[in-house]
């Protein structure tokens, strides 16, 4: 019996005596939690549902929960139902109500944690879009670590969703690309407002490869070779770095594409429609403010060409005439000032801000080494980069480490914790009960224990044992939950709260028989709770990208 279905079974009691008693049902909620007490005393679960409805429905709470603990304790797998207080019900259930998850969640395997609490959702999730002037820089990294995390979670939880890299191949940066690369492939300095670092001679290089003539072109012609070639070879090696970190995107949208197709002028023309646009000094605006931004946005300037803002509101009418009803955009806390603006293009094309369009805000993240900010990248010179990274701590602790924390929270990660083989660090403590569970499977096959036969749950009494399956139970709440609130931190958490409760329930409770001991049901039964475990880690490290080892 998982939390969610002892939720439902008190909402079903409830129903069952309000129906009784001639109470209005529409007082009832849809849905209702149940939560386990911090002291294991009180039961195995608490409900407050009582206390909340008592005064809708006109009763007493405490009247109400007794009736609700009597409809309750006729339930099958509940076992006594206690009133404590005001009307809080404390509610335990039967062992073997407990222990039958263990075959449950063996028996689902991938699927289990999966919901449908998101289903009829299509969200667009873009992530990551660094620009295509260098190397994925450390607040990249963050994304997408969080945002490949956040897709696989948005999935598990039922939506239908699109990930997205938004490729700025238009505009001035790339320009200060394209003379950086000039510049080097020359042997000058690197302009005033232009890009350094040892990356910069490395495109410069492969693009004289590609065109050994480049040099002798006049410049215009020059630069326009080292802007076409020098982009693609620096694309080509950002997806590659993201493709190494595991992060693959469904779909990379060149924004070069918005202006070649006429989509700037057709969002222009929706807003116009709208009502929305207006002119001034020559320039076209949007009317912004009406909506609560601080003030108005120029999409075309005066000298007819289009603004970045103007490219944001095409892009975002792009992946609605897509098909999608949410469009999930993760920005750097340097992009804090842009929510009010995108918020306010939305309401402009006719759109709900708050249901049609989300931005997530990531903070900044540090690597440390003795204390100090890693600060320079042996490549990009003033950056830490998704290599040096993997570098530093390898893919399954980076990811894992940068998915473990709120996104609105800085973070310093510790080069010396996320890599030392102990339970300091959280990834290795997490993948050691993976790799745990997994030697014990195998032992239990060397001995000719298996979970052929007889399963009987309600062996599972012990006190580590209830602890552990309550802990397994959770899982699906906890990801339909961090799906919902967008917040991956709260799986990683979670892991580590099993972690602790399998490596008790390992200390207290032997799965493998000793010696010429003979097998028992018993060992048979925590042999499934064994794999139940090795299931859910399995499957919570998958969500993070992060791989579930068998052996260590």
């Amino acid at each position: 019996m998982t939390p969610a279905n002892l939720a439902a079974t008190v909402l079903s009691a409830a129903r069952a005596v309000f129906e009784t008693r001639g109470l209005d049902v529409s007082a009832l909620p849809e849905t209702t939690t149940v939560e386990r007490p911090r002291n294991p005393e009180h039961g195995d679960y608490a409900s407050t549902l009582a206390l909340q409805l008592g005064k809708k429905a006109g009763v007493a709470p405490r009247e109400l929960a007794t009736a609700l603990a009597a409809e309750l304790g006729r339930q099958p797998g509940i076992k006594s139902v206690e009133i404590a207080g005001p009307g809080f019900l404390n509610i335990r259930v039967d062992a073997a109500a407990v222990g039958i998850l263990a075959r449950d969640i063996v028996t689902a395997g991938a699927n289990y944690g999966h919901t449908d609490t998101l289903h009829g959702d299509r969200i667009n999730l873009e992530f990551v879009s660094a620009n295509p002037t260098g190397p994925v820089h450390i607040g990249g990294v963050r994304w997408a670590a969080v945002g490949d995390a956040l897709s696989r979670l948005l999935r598990a939880a039922g939506a239908t969703v699109g990930t997205e890299y938004y490729f700025n191949d238009a505009g001035s940066q790339i320009d200060r690309f394209a003379k950086s690369l000039y510049a080097s492939a020359k042997g000058e300095p690197a302009p005033e407002d232009g890009y350094g670092g040892a990356y910069i001679a490395e495109i410069a290089t492969a693009v004289r490869a590609e065109a050994p003539d480049v040099l002798e072109l006049g410049e215009p012609e020059a630069l326009e070779t080292f802007r076409r070639v020098g982009v693609d070879l620096m694309f080509a090696e950002i997806k590659q770095s993201l493709d190494e970190f595991g992060v693959h995107f469904d779909v990379y949208f060149n924004e070069k594409d918005l202006h070649e197709r006429g989509e700037l002028q057709e969002a222009l023309d929706r807003l116009r429609a709208q009502g929305h646009i207006f002119e001034a000094d020559g320039a076209t605006w949007l009317r912004t403010t009406e909506f609560g931004d601080d003030k108005d946005r120029v999409l075309r300037k005066s000298d007819g060409d289009w603004t970045y803002f103007a490219a944001d509101c095409a892009y975002y009418l792009d992946k609605r005439e897509r098909g999608f009803d949410r469009v999930v955009i993760m920005l750097g806390a340097d992009h804090h000032g842009y929510i009010g603006r995108m918020k306010a293009m939305s309401a402009c094309f006719g759109d709900d801000p708050e249901r049609n369009l989300e931005i997530l805000i990531g903070q900044l993240v540090n690597l440390v080494r003795d204390g100090e900010p890693v600060r320079m990248s042996k490549r990009a010179g003033t950056v830490v980069t998704l290599e040096d990274f993997v570098d530093a701590l390898g893919v399954d602790a980076t990811r894992y480490a940068l998915a473990r924390y709120s996104s609105d929270s800085p973070i310093n990660l510790d080069i010396a914790v996320w890599t030392k083989a102990g339970n300091d660090n959280p990834v290795y403590y997490v993948q050691y009960v993976a790799a745990r569970t997994a030697n014990v499977a195998r032992n239990a096959a060397e001995v000719g224990l298996t979970k052929d036969g007889k399963f009987d749950p309600s062996l599972l009494v012990h006190e580590k044992e209830n602890d552990l399956l309550k802990a397994l139970g959770e899982y699906p709440e906890v990801v339909a939950r961090a799906a919902e609130l967008r917040e991956p931190h709260h799986v990683a958490r979670y892991l580590e709260e099993v972690a602790g409760a399998y490596h008790r329930f390992y200390d207290k409770c032997r799965v493998l028989p000793q010696g010429d001991e003979p097998i028992t049901d018993l060992q048979r039964a925590r042999l499934w709770l064994n794999d139940a475990t090795r299931t859910v880690i399995a499957n919570g490290l998958g969500l993070l990208g992060v791989s579930a080892p068998e052996r260590m």
